[in-house]
């Protein structure tokens, strides 16, 4: 399942919205996902951050916090642990881990919910648009040391209890969520997706089927491409909305890894070979490379003992986390235009948005919370004034509402119209929106929040 960054954003603002009017199934899912959202981890880090301590021996603090039986010391002492927090609100203890063999990072949750969530994530940045970390998404499910079926997916689709079972390719990371309230399929489900992820059986037919291959039906035919992803990007392609968002990503990151597809371009797709698709797994599906998330009423050291079964058979990579740091995209000090043409009928219409690239460096949590606040104010309501504007401007069918974005390393802000009738009407639209933000800022210097917003 690729997730563009358009889509991601409001598939989980949904999910979050779920979380606020429904409990069971989708809270704890909603709780990882949202969690997984950064590779730098900061929601998650906001959950621990105020404890502050320093790094220890695990086994002494678990075991008074949750009762561990001395039989169960020697697995704990395999990890650090690094922090440690309480949240009041949800009744949750939340635990930060370090395995000391391999590095990877574990936060624990523990709350009264029998909803159990497992979830590892993978830092994947691509270098080229061949959709290697999305085909290698499909790959890793179709079979692996200890589960070698054709597709165990497929099976645990149908015959678990899940509540959520599904995987994810982001522009920079891949993740691996699953969910259960039986304590039994919970694990199991975790074993399974554990051995996919570390010891998929990979083969040159895995990427045929998964990736690409060459098809023909009779000899009076040319030769065609098909495969899973391939066919799912070429669906992706066909959509203007989509070419637009991916063409407008790529032009405010030229330098770094979201300038290019990570779920991969169908023109881009068949040059993908079987040696950078294992290459591509060797280098960052490793224990170092992944941070992993636990969540719900299950014993924190039967979660360890889990993990170690995994983990301890791999030794430390640094170089694996090295490879996959994303770097920092330098924003440019002067605006530019880009075009992209793109296959219409006679009533195709003109999209355009205005991008930002909001920050070159780390956002502390004051300006995350300040963008958020200003996006909604912006952009959150029909009445908010940016979107009141084009709204009302009748130069387009429907605004583009994406607004702020966090879900990549570096925020991004985007806003325009689309079904425009009359392309030269873009220059027109940009003036409404450069006005409207104008105004705003120079509303803002001078009233307090409340009244900056009747005001606007």
């Amino acid at each position: 399942c690729f997730l563009s960054t358009k889509r991601l954003r409001r598939w989980s603002n949904g999910m979050r919205r779920q979380m606020s009017a429904r409990v069971g199934a989708f809270q704890a899912t909603t709780t990882w996902l949202t969690a997984a959202r950064s590779i730098r981890w900061a929601p998650l880090t906001r959950l621990v951050n105020r404890a502050g301590l320093q790094c220890y021996p695990a086994r002494k603090i678990v075991t008074t916090m949750l009762g561990t039986a001395p039989k169960d010391s020697a697995t704990i002492a395999k990890y650090d642990l690094l922090k440690e927090d309480t949240i009041s609100e949800y009744g949750a203890k939340v635990l930060l881990f370090k395995h000391k063999k391999t590095g990877a990072e574990v936060l624990s949750v523990s709350v009264p919910d029998e909803n159990k969530v497992f979830g590892i994530t993978f830092r994947t940045p691509p270098s080229d648009s061949t959709g290697v970390p999305h085909i290698l998404e499909h790959s890793v499910l179709c079979g692996s040391r200890k589960y070698p079926v054709k597709e165990p997916f497929v099976e645990l689709l149908k015959g678990s209890m899940n509540t959520f079972l599904n995987a994810f390719t982001y522009p920079d990371r891949t993740c691996y969520p699953v969910a259960s309230q039986n304590l039994k399929d919970f694990y199991n489900l975790v074993n399974v997706y554990l051995d996919a992820v570390l010891h998929p059986a990979l083969t040159p037919w895995t990427l045929k089927q998964e990736g690409w291959h060459y098809e023909i039906e009779n000899t009076s035919q040319t030769l065609t491409y098909k495969g899973v992803v391939f066919n799912e990007m070429k669906g992706v392609y066909s959509s203007p909305d989509a070419v637009h968002s991916r063409a407008a990503q790529q032009a405010l990151f030229p330098d770094n890894t979201y300038g290019v597809d990570s779920g991969g371009d169908p023109a881009a797709i068949p040059t993908l070979s079987w040696e950078n698709f294992i290459g591509f797994h060797k280098k960052y599906y490793h224990p170092t490379n992944s941070r992993v998330f636990f969540y719900g009423d299950d014993d924190v050291a039967a979660r360890l003992a889990l993990l170690d079964e995994y983990l301890g058979e791999f030794e430390a990579l640094p170089a694996a986390r090295q490879d996959s740091v994303v770097h920092w995209q330098k924003k440019k000090s002067t605006p530019w235009n880009i075009e992209q043409k793109v296959a219409g009928g006679a009533d195709a219409k003109t999209i355009f948005t205005l991008n930002w690239l909001i920050n070159d460096h780390k956002l502390d949590e004051e300006e995350e919370l300040a963008l958020g606040v200003l996006d909604d104010l912006l952009m959150g309501t029909p009445v908010a004034p940016l979107y009141k504007r084009l709204r009302e401007s009748g130069l387009g069918e429907s605004v583009v509402s994406d607004g702020l974005d966090t879900v990549l390393q570096q925020a991004t802000y985007t806003v325009g119209l689309k079904g425009i009738a009359d392309a030269s009407k873009c220059a027109e639209i940009e003036a409404i929106i450069l006005d409207t933000l104008s105004k705003v800022s120079h509303l803002a210097r001078r009233f307090s929040l409340a009244e900056f917003s009747e005001q606007a």
